[in-house]
């Protein structure tokens, strides 16, 4: 056996609706909602480029039911490039896109090798000297191990071994098709292409189990570079594996600390870590980007209080910097400090205030007389940002509403705002 390359990728989610971006005044959302075909293309583009052998698609190719064919019909055109330079495509369907997901189907380019759903199928690539194994989701919450049904490596040949799951866990990734890096490894396989993480990530190299990460961020739980990752195999062994970036525009999470800070200064600190940002992360790429200010100061309550006013600025600031640089939203985590000793009318009432959010009885009462309120606007208001306070309230963090709440509150009893 010789050596050849083959492309890896996994969670592309094309036309992933993205919704709720237009509460977010500013951000290019045509750009945004076309990145992940932008991206796609990228990958098709350096398959060709680097002549790869075969390409994997390791679940989540689409983000769920086709909202129209034009999704299906771009990614038969995309197929189409490749087949016509004889490389083939391995493609799993994953919790997004399984087979009870989709509702419509179009005709693929003979290249496209869809793994079944019903059990593990392995394809050969007879002239390399590669047998690739996968099964699709059947449904949705796959929860049990599938591994334990895929076959064992076929001898002489480089085996791949293809599976959408989060191994025995991930933060932030439902547990599908759970299993760990020794029931990978008793297949004997030489290659693990893993879908569902979203983070590119090296598992294991004997054998490589690889997670590619997301083509594309999506939202601002997906920050930093994204793609896929190009594999060198030489005499049945991995050689190499290189992660790839192809996403067209980033999304960043900066932390400003405002460590007794004052107004004036508050976006001098803003303006450095938004100007550094785009210069160590974006690469060259638009960057979208959620400021967080952080550290203890005086000023929390007003930059409570100035919220819209202080994200206005940013956004001009943003701009000032880069036609190419927008703010997702600006987030004050800013606390205040221990309340300074001497005489202050407020200084009791304010001490009172911050001890509020420990009072249990005070949080039974909060829940008993917002809950209904909640109940009737949530449906005019749409889905709450996870650091609102109406987020908190559903959630039923009390504690947490009371103390963002005490925090303007305490302000403006000090004379800080």
């Amino acid at each position: 056996m010789g050596s050849f390359r083959f492309l890896h990728a996994a969670d592309v989610h094309l036309d992933s609706p993205l919704h709720g971006l237009g509460r977010y005044e500013g951000i290019p959302l045509e750009d945004v909602r076309g990145a992940t075909r932008a991206a796609f293309d990228n990958l098709i583009d350096l398959a060709l480029r680097e002549h790869v052998a075969f390409l994997v698609i390791a679940g989540d190719l689409y983000d769920g039911d086709w909202k129209h064919m034009g999704t299906g019909l771009y990614f038969a055109h995309a197929m189409g490039r490749l087949d016509r330079e004889g490389i083939p495509v391995f493609l799993l369907a994953g919790n997004h896109d399984a087979a009870s997901v989709l509702s419509r189907q179009i005709p693929w380019p003979a290249n496209v090798r869809l793994f079944s759903s019903h059990q593990p199928q392995t394809h050969l690539l007879e002239d390399l000297g590669v047998a690739v194994h996968g099964q699709s989701f059947a449904t949705p919450a796959v929860t049990e191990n599938l591994v334990a049904k895929y076959p064992d490596a076929i001898p002489h040949a480089f085996n791949v071994g293809v599976l959408h799951t989060a191994l025995s866990g991930a933060p932030g990734h439902a547990p599908y098709a759970p299993c760990d890096v020794p029931d990978l490894r008793a297949k004997g396989y030489d290659y693990w292409a893993l879908g569902h993480v979203h983070a590119q990530q090296i598992v294991s190299t004997e054998p490589h189990v690889v997670f590619p990460g997301n083509l594309q961020g999506r939202n601002i739980r997906e920050t930093g570079p994204k793609g896929a990752v190009l594999i060198e195999v030489a005499d049945r062994q991995v050689t190499s594996v290189v992660p790839v970036e192809l996403d067209v525009l980033r999304w960043s999470r900066i932390e400003v600390d405002c460590t007794d800070a004052h107004m004036d200064g508050v976006t001098d600190l803003i303006r450095s870590a938004l100007g550094a940002a785009l210069s160590n992360e974006g690469a060259g790429r638009p960057l979208i980007v959620r400021v967080a200010l952080n550290g203890s100061s005086a000023i929390a309550g007003t930059l409570k209080d100035r919220a819209a006013e202080l994200r206005d600025e940013v956004c001009a600031i943003a701009t000032s910097i880069s036609p190419d640089l927008w703010i997702e939203k600006v987030v004050s985590e800013v606390i205040s400090p221990p309340a300074a000793q001497g005489p202050n009318a407020g200084l009791d009432f304010a001490e009172i205030i911050d001890e509020a959010h420990s009072d249990l009885e005070l949080m039974a009462e909060l829940k008993t007389e917002l809950e209904p309120f909640l109940v009737s606007v949530r449906s005019s208001l749409g889905a709450p940002e996870e650091d609102e306070l109406r987020a908190l309230a559903e959630a039923g963090s009390w504690d947490r509403v009371l103390e963002e709440s005490a925090t303007a509150l305490r302000s403006r009893l000090m004379g800080d705002a």
